[in-house]
């Protein structure tokens, strides 16, 4: 991890949530400036989007060689991606299982478009690494959260934009337990301190109880699998 990679300068998708803070402390461990991209797509848990410069100052604050590392914030406006869903991320039903077997908080296209939209930025600002939260170990069955998938959006942004983007996706093989436990190797106690106070998770955009993971609702399928994977790496 220490091992620093070719051009230093890496735009991370940042959400306000637990993964993609740790997906920023990684990137701001490994590059020597890093912005930060999160997109407003009218979603439910819109909550999430004001703890992001919550979260940016907390990390300024707690690790000052950082701070001289953190470039600027960028917010998209996608609010397209709602008005063509009718999932439970964008609009008020209940969560549930479709016929594929897929949660209806799958947004179909969206981490596609993230990554489209961040590439573009990139390109423009001339960033070449994108850092992004995908999983597939701990995960919901999102296809968009696949390795083959990211591998795809790598060749077609290199091949469309004739760049040389390198997408890094730092928790694709790691259960939510390890996230935890990478955060503590990246930023330790502080760092965890800021992800279970600061970050939003919860699909329903609950942060009126503070349990001992943080704030959630407590059983949507995001608050679950982050309560899951706290009490595994806290009991370990």
């Amino acid at each position: 991890m220490s091992e620093k990679p070719l051009g230093r300068k890496a735009l991370t998708l940042f959400s306000g949530g637990q993964d993609s803070t740790t997906c920023l402390a990684y990137a701001l461990e490994r590059y020597d400036h890093v912005e930060t991209i999160g997109f407003d797509y009218n979603q439910r848990h819109r909550i999430e989007l004001s703890q992001r410069a919550i979260i940016r100052d907390a990390l300024t604050r707690e690790f000052p060689a950082w701070r001289e590392k953190l470039g600027e914030d960028h917010l998209v406006s996608i609010a397209a991606l709602a008005e063509i869903s009718t999932t439970a991320m964008t609009h008020d039903v209940a969560i549930v299982m479709d016929e594929r077997g897929l949660p209806n908080t799958f947004v179909p296209g969206r981490n596609l478009m993230f990554l489209t939209f961040a590439g573009a930025l990139a390109y423009r600002r001339g960033l070449t690494g994108i850092v992004a939260g995908m999983c597939e170990t701990d995960f919901s069955g999102y296809p968009d959260c696949r390795d083959d998938s990211v591998k795809a959006m790598q060749l077609a942004l290199n091949l469309g934009m004739d760049a040389r983007f390198n997408l890094e996706t730092p928790l694709m093989w790691l259960s939510k337990a390890d996230t935890w436990r990478l955060a503590e190797r990246l930023g330790g106690k502080p760092l965890i301190a800021i992800i279970l106070e600061d970050t939003h998770t919860c699909y329903l955009g609950e942060r009126g109880v503070r349990h001992d993971w943080g704030y959630g609702c407590g059983h949507c399928p995001a608050c679950e699998l982050r309560a899951r994977g706290w009490r595994e790496y806290a009991s370990g």
